[in-house]
C-alpha cells in the first residue's frame, strides 16, 4: 500500500513535539538575557546620590542620564526591532548584551555629566533596547498559544533581575566606591549575556500549528499588520497613549524611590533587621517581576483589557494607600512592593495585546513602535517629576499625578481599548478573507 508523503503544510508529530520542547530552553535563555540587563534601570536609585557628590551636580541634572538611558532604549526600538528581523536575534542581542555592559565600565571612568550621559545612559540605552525588544518579540513569536504568560516571563527578567545585584551592589558602593562597582559589575554582565544569548533561535514554521490552541478571548484579526500600517491606526495610538500613561505613573517610582525615601524619613530605618530601602527593592523587584507573568498568565485566559483595569487599579490604590501612610517604615516597605505589582505587568499586557492585535510576523517591529511610549513616559517620570518635587517642595503633587493616570488608564482599558479591539478583531477578519497573508 502506498503511503501519503508528510507534505509541508502538516508537520510530523515529531517535529511538532521538539519545537514545543525548545521554546521553554528558548524561554529560559531569553529570561537570563534580560536578567543581565535589568540593572541599569532598576538599581539607578542607589547610583543618583554617590553621582550627585562625585560630580557636585543636584539631583535633576543626575536624572537625565536615567531619562537618556530610557529614552534612547525606547526611541530606537523600531529601527532596532527591523534590524533583529533582518539579521537574527543572537546577533544582534549579543551585541546589545555587551552595550550593556561595556556603557557600566565606561562609566565608571566618567568626569563629567556629558561622559555620563553618553556611557551609562547613552550606550546602556541603546543596548538594554536592543536586548529588551529583542528578547520579548521573539518569545511572542515562540508561544502563540500563551503569549502573555511568555512575554511576561522574560520581562520578568528584567523586573527581577536585580534581585541578585540589589544588596551586592549596595554593599559595594558603600565598601569599594561607585567607579570600582560599576567596572566589576558591567564586566560581569557583559560576559554572562554574550555567553547566553548565543543559544537564540527564530521559530520553526511548525510553530504556527500551536495557534489552534490560542484562547478565543485573547485571539485578534488573522491578518499581519506591517509597521506602516499599524501607525495609520487609531487603535494602536490608544495602546500608545494608555501606555505611556502608566510608564510615566511607574517610573516616577523607580527612578526617585531613594529620594523621596529620604524625605519621608524612612530611609535610614530598620525594617525585619534589615536596612529600609535595599530591602524595598529587593521585595519591589520580586513583586515587578511576578505580576508579568502572573497577569499575563491571567489576561490569556480572563482577556487582555479585563486584566489591564484591575492590575492600573491596584496600582493607583496601592500609591495612595503609600503616600498616606509615608511615614511608617515598615508599611513603606510592603507597600512599595504591592505599587510595582499593580505597574510591571504593563511589559506583558501591552506587547501581547499589540501582537493578538495585529499578527506575529511583525511582531518585533510592531513592539518597537510601541516601546516609544515607555521613553516617553521616562521623560515625564524621571526629570520632569524632579523638577516638579524641586518646584512644589513636596511630593504630594508628584503622587498625585501618577495616581490619577493609573485609574484614568484603568478606565480607558475597559471602556474604551476593550470596545475598540472588537470592532477591529471583527473587521481583521473579514479582510483575511479577501487578503490572504
Amino acid at each position: 500500500m502506498h503511503t501519503p508523503r508528510q507534505t509541508l503544510d502538516t508537520p510530523s508529530p515529531a517535529a511538532t513535539s521538539s519545537a514545543a520542547h525548545t521554546r521553554w530552553i528558548q524561554l529560559g535563555l531569553g529570561l537570563l538575557c534580560m536578567m543581565t540587563i535589568s540593572s541599569p534601570q532598576y538599581v539607578w536609585t542607589l547610583m543618583t546620590k554617590p553621582l550627585m557628590a562625585k560630580l557636585g551636580i543636584a539631583l535633576p541634572e543626575v536624572q537625565v542620564t536615567f531619562s537618556v538611558l530610557i529614552v534612547l532604549q525606547a526611541f530606537f526600538s523600531p529601527f532596532q526591532g527591523a534590524l533583529i528581523d533582518r539579521f537574527g536575534p543572537r546577533l544582534l542581542i549579543s551585541i546589545g548584551t555587551l552595550l550593556a555592559g561595556v556603557s557600566w565600565v565606561l562609566a565608571s571612568y566618567a568626569s563629567s555629566t556629558t561622559t555620563l550621559y553618553l556611557t551609562y545612559g547613552g550606550l546602556g540605552g541603546l543596548g538594554t533596547g536592543i536586548v529588551y525588544v529583542g528578547v520579548v518579540g521573539l518569545m511572542v513569536r515562540w508561544f502563540p498559544d500563551r503569549r502573555g504568560f511568555a512575554a511576561g516571563v522574560v520581562a520578568a527578567g528584567y523586573g527581577m533581575g536585580a534581585i541578585v545585584t540589589t544588596f551586592p551592589i549596595s554593599a559595594s558602593l558603600t565598601s569599594h566606591g561607585l567607579d570600582a562597582t560599576l567596572w566589576l559589575y558591567g564586566i560581569v554582565f557583559a560576559v554572562v549575556g554574550l555567553i547566553v544569548s548565543q543559544g537564540l533561535r527564530v521559530p520553526p514554521a511548525t510553530q504556527g500549528t500551536l495557534s489552534s490552541a490560542i484562547p478565543a478571548q485573547v485571539a485578534g484579526a488573522k491578518r499581519d499588520f506591517r509597521p506602516s500600517e499599524i501607525l495609520k491606526m487609531p487603535l494602536f495610538w490608544l495602546m500608545f497613549v494608555m501606555m505611556t500613561m502608566m510608564a510615566t505613573s511607574g517610573l516616577m517610582v523607580t527612578s526617585q524611590m531613594a529620594t523621596f525615601a529620604a524625605d519621608f524619613g524612612v530611609s535610614k530605618m530598620v525594617v525585619f533587621g534589615l536596612a529600609a530601602i535595599p530591602l524595598a527593592l529587593t521585595i519591589d523587584r520580586f513583586t515587578n517581576g511576578l505580576t508579568r507573568p502572573l497577569f499575563g498568565w491571567v489576561s490569556d485566559r480572563l482577556g487582555r483589557e479585563n486584566t489591564m483595569c484591575f492590575a492600573f487599579a491596584l496600582e493607583g490604590v496601592a500609591m495612595t494607600l503609600w503616600l498616606l501612610t509615608r511615614d511608617n517604615a515598615m508599611l513603606f516597605v510592603l507597600l512599595s512592593g504591592l505599587v510595582f505589582f499593580g505597574w510591571g505587568e504593563i511589559f506583558s499586557l501591552f506587547p501581547s495585546t499589540l501582537t493578538d492585535t495585529f499578527g506575529t510576523r511583525f511582531a518585533t517591529a510592531n513592539y518597537g513602535w510601541l516601546y516609544i511610549s515607555f521613553g516617553i513616559g521616562s521623560i515625564f517620570g524621571g526629570p520632569l517629576a524632579a523638577l516638579l518635587h524641586q518646584h512644589t517642595r513636596s511630593w504630594v503633587p508628584v503622587f498625585g499625578c501618577a495616581i490619577a493616570l493609573d485609574f484614568a488608564t484603568a478606565l480607558l482599558a475597559m471602556f474604551v481599548l476593550k470596545p475598540a479591539r472588537a470592532r477591529f478583531t471583527r473587521t481583521g477578519r473579514l479582510v483575511t478573507a479577501v487578503t490572504p497573508t
